[in-house]
């Protein structure tokens, strides 16, 4: 009942991201929208990415330590670029220093890539010498498959580019 609830409600917030993704491109197609989106992030940017890491980190430790499900070795790489997001950012708030952005960026898109090749593998069942299929997790097993398309490591991947995009954004708006 735990995982299922955790799920669903992991999976609608990946799917707020996707949507608040798509109006924000959306909107930045009108200098008036683009103005708004500024405005926004200028104002919430920050504490939004903080967020969307700590949600992150939470669910990728639910997963592994409460569900059972077993991290691949992508999934173990992905975290060593996540989990910090939660210090730097948090300390970024608490100091009120935006220079931070620049390290957090730095490990978002190391990240982002890394997970990127996972989705690849994922969705195209490929085996790599990375992540044999004799592994305990291999990086193909699906753990859940919500509203049709919604995995593991696509909410990774989602919260590395909704924190990148932020983060690069707000960094633009000094």
């Amino acid at each position: 009942m735990l995982v299922q609830t955790i799920n669903s409600l992991l999976t609608y917030l990946t799917l707020i991201s996707h949507i608040f993704l798509v109006l924000a491109l959306l909107l930045s197609i009108s200098k008036t929208g683009r103005t708004v989106i500024r405005g926004y992030i200028k104002k919430y940017g920050l504490k939004l990415a903080f967020g969307v890491s700590l949600v992150a980190t939470l669910g990728s430790l639910f997963y592994s330590n409460v569900a059972g499900y077993n991290p691949c070795s992508l999934c173990w790489f992905q975290r060593i670029f996540m989990y910090p997001q939660v210090f730097l950012l948090g300390l970024a708030l608490y100091k009120k220093e935006k220079v931070i952005i620049d390290y957090s960026l730095f490990l978002i898109l190391i990240g982002g890539l890394i997970s990127l090749y996972h989705n690849y593998i994922y969705y195209n069942a490929i085996s790599t010498s990375f992540c044999a299929s004799d592994e305990v997790a291999a990086c193909a097993t699906r753990y859940i498959w919500e509203l049709g398309y919604i995995t593991i490591p696509l909410m990774a991947l989602s919260a590395f580019v909704l924190i990148g995009l932020l983060l690069w954004t707000q960094k633009k708006l000094k």
